[in-house]
């Protein structure tokens, strides 16, 4: 998947399920890891970190 595409699936996701989309993308990252789907996994670990950086810095 591309960058761009990483980060339009991120933004979408994250006006869907707000805040809990990056816990949902964590999870689905850690499934594709534990089946051993590498490709899989990687991509959903660039889509949470996409999300991290939508978020924006975190209010002390």
């Amino acid at each position: 998947m591309l960058a761009i595409e990483i980060e339009e699936h991120a933004r979408k996701l994250m006006e869907v399920q707000g805040p809990k989309a990056i816990a949902e993308a964590a999870h689905k990252a850690r499934a594709f890891e534990e089946q051993g789907a590498d490709e899989q996994a990687a991509t959903w670990r660039r889509i949470e970190a996409a999300m991290k950086r939508l978020q924006g810095p975190r209010a002390k």
